[in-house]
C-alpha cells in the first residue's frame, strides 16, 4: 500500500480495516432491515387483498344499498382475528428510531381514512367503484415496494457472499464421538524437510497428477536450520489427500452403495485428515478447471464429516437418512455439498485472476525481506554478542543469539550480509521483520560510516563513485520535496 508521506502506514491500514467492518455492519442491518419490512409488507398486503375481497363480494348490492354502509361492512368483515393485529418484534438495531410499531389494524384504519380523503374531494358519480379502484392503487404502492426492496436485498446479499469469513463456517452436526472398527491404519508419511504452501503466489501452485499441489518458493524460518535431523516427524506438514482418500474420491457422487462399501472396508477413511486433504483435493481441482471432479470431492469429503460427526453409529444412520425418500437430512446435505463448493470456486476464480494479472504486470516474485545500507557510504556490520559477558545488555543479547536457527547463526557468524539475507530470503516477510527486529534489540546490526583511501587507485574510483551516489540521492531528495508538501509536525 502506497500512502502520502505524510500519512502514518499503519494508521491508515487501520483506519481503512475499520472502514471494512464498518462497512460490513451497515450492510447487514440494512439486510435486517428489508426482511424485516418485507414481512410488514407481507401482513399487510394479506389485510388489503382481504378487503378488496370483501368489497368486491357486495359489487351486486351497490344499487340496493347505500355505499357507505357497504364499505363499512367490507371493513368489518376484513378485521381479521386481533390475536394476529400486532407485527413481529423488530430485531435489534432495526427502526431504532420509532418508539412502537402501529398494529395492522391501525395501518389499514389509516390507509381507510386516505382512500375517503381521496373519495371525498374528487366527488365521482360511482362512489363504491372509486373506492375500490383507490384500494388497488394502494395495494399496487405497496407491491411495487416489495419488488424495490426484494432487488435491494438481492444485491446486498450478493455483496455480503462475495467474501468468505468465519461467519460463514459452520458444520452440519456437532458430535466428536466416532465408531471405531478393528481395522488397518492408515500408512503414513514422514517428510525430512519442511514444505509450506504460499497461496497468494499464482506461480505456488502446479499440477500433480494433473492435480498436484506445488511447493513454495517461500517456506517458515525452521527451513533456516538446515541441521534438521531426517526422519523426524513434523505434526504441521501440508495437508494433501492420502491413497485411500484418492480411491474414495473417484467414486461418482450418489453411488451410495458403493461408498457404504468402500468405507466398511476401509473404516480409516472416516479421519478428519482425510476430510481434510479431500477438501484441498477439491480446491486445486476446481484451480485446475476439473469441476466436476471438484464437486464430488467436495461431496465425498463431506460425507465422510457427517459420518464422523454422527456418532458411534454414524455411518449407517448417515447412510439410511440419505437414502430415504424426502428425509430432511438430504436437503441439509445438499446445501452443505453446493455452498462448500461455491465457496471454493469463487476462490479458485480469484486466484485465477490474480495470477493473470501478476504474470501480466510481471509481479508473480515472492516478497522478500533483505537487508540493504540506505545511505550512500554507510555499511552495515554485524557484531555478535560473546558467550561470557557480565553485561545484562550483551547477557540478554546472547541469549536472542542463541533463539536463532543455527542456520542464521553460521550466517550471522560469518559476518556477510549476503549470506544474511539468505537466509532470510527463505522465512516469510512476518517472521524475518521479527528477525530483523531482534537482530536490532540486541545490537548485532550497526551503521557505520565507510572509510575510503584516496590515495590508492581503488579508493578514488571508490570516491567518485560515492560522489555520484550523492548527487543522485540530492536530485531525488530535491524532486520529492517539490512534489509533496512539508510535513505540519
Amino acid at each position: 500500500i502506497e500512502v502520502h508521506p505524510n500519512v502514518d502506514k499503519r494508521s491508515f491500514i487501520r483506519a481503512k480495516q475499520n472502514q471494512i467492518h464498518q462497512q460490513r455492519f451497515e450492510r447487514k442491518n440494512k439486510i435486517e432491515t428489508y426482511k424485516y419490512e418485507r414481512i410488514i409488507n407481507d401482513g399487510l398486503l394479506k389485510r388489503i387483498n382481504s378487503l378488496l375481497a370483501a368489497l368486491e363480494s357486495h359489487g351486486v348490492e351497490v344499487e340496493k344499498r347505500n355505499p357507505d354502509e357497504l364499505i363499512f361492512q367490507a371493513i368489518m368483515e376484513s378485521a381479521g382475528d386481533s390475536e394476529n393485529d400486532t407485527p413481529p418484534p423488530r430485531p435489534a438495531g432495526v427502526h431504532t428510531q420509532e418508539k412502537e410499531l402501529p398494529t395492522y389494524s391501525k395501518m389499514m384504519a389509516t390507509l381507510v381514512d386516505q382512500v375517503k380523503a381521496k373519495v371525498d374531494e374528487d366527488k365521482p358519480e360511482n362512489k363504491f367503484e372509486a373506492y375500490v379502484a383507490d384500494v388497488k392503487v394502494h395495494r399496487a404502492k405497496v407491491e411495487d415496494l416489495q419488488k424495490q426492496l426484494l432487488a435491494e436485498l438481492n444485491d446486498l446479499e450478493r455483496e455480503e457472499g462475495r467474501k468468505i469469513t468465519s461467519e460463514g463456517i459452520h458444520t452440519g452436526f456437532d458430535s466428536s464421538h466416532v465408531a471405531k472398527h478393528d481395522a488397518k491404519p492408515a500408512p503414513s508419511s514422514k517428510k525430512s524437510t519442511v514444505q509450506a504452501v504460499e497461496v497468494l503466489n499464482p506461480k505456488a501452485l502446479a499440477n500433480q497428477d494433473g492435480l498436484k499441489q506445488g511447493e513454495s518458493q517461500e517456506s517458515s524460518g525452521a527451513e533456516a536450520d538446515v541441521d534438521e535431523p531426517e526422519g523426524v516427524d513434523d505434526d504441521d506438514e501440508e495437508v494433501e489427500a492420502s491413497e485411500i482418500g484418492k480411491k474414495f474420491a473417484t467414486i461418482k457422487a450418489g453411488d451410495y452403495k458403493t461408498c457404504l462399501q468402500f468405507i466398511s472396508q476401509h473404516p480409516e477413511v472416516v479421519a478428519e485428515k482425510e476430510t481434510d486433504g479431500l477438501l484441498v483435493l477439491a480446491f486445486n481441482s476446481a484451480i485446475a478447471g476439473a469441476d466436476d471432479f471438484s464437486r464430488q470431492c467436495v461431496h465425498q469429503a463431506l460425507l465422510l464429516q457427517y459420518c464422523r460427526a454422527l456418532g458411534r453409529d454414524g455411518v449407517g444412520l448417515f447412510f439410511k437418512r440419505i437414502t430415504t425418500p424426502g428425509h430432511q437430512a438430504q436437503k441439509v446435505f445438499f446445501d452443505d455439498v453446493n455452498s462448500t463448493y461455491a465457496r471454493i470456486k469463487t476462490r479458485a476464480k480469484e486466484i485465477e485472476k490474480q495470477r493473470a494479472k501478476e504474470e501480466a504486470e510481471g509481479t508473480g516474485g515472492v516478497e522478500q525481506i533483505q537487508l540493504h545500507a540506505v545511505d550512500p557510504g554507510t555499511t552495515i556490520n554485524i557484531k555478535i554478542p560473546p558467550e561470557k559477558s557480565e553485561d545484562p545488555a550483551e547477557i540478554h543479547a546472547r541469549e536472542v543469539f542463541n533463539a536463532f536457527p543455527p542456520g542464521l547463526q553460521r550466517a550471522l557468524e560469518s559476518g556477510s550480509l549476503d549470506e544474511v539475507n539468505k537466509v532470510l530470503g527463505k522465512m516469510s516477510v512476518e517472521e524475518a521483520e521479527e528477525i530483523v527486529g531482534q537482530l536490532g534489540e540486541g545490537g548485532m546490526l550497526s551503521l557505520e560510516e565507510q572509510i575510503i583511501d584516496a590515495t590508492t587507485e581503488e579508493g578514488q574510483k571508490a570516491l567518485k563513485e560515492f560522489e555520484e551516489q550523492e548527487k543522485a540521492a540530492a536530485a531525488q531528495n530535491a524532486a520529492l520535496s517539490d512534489k509533496y508538501a512539508d510535513d505540519p509536525e
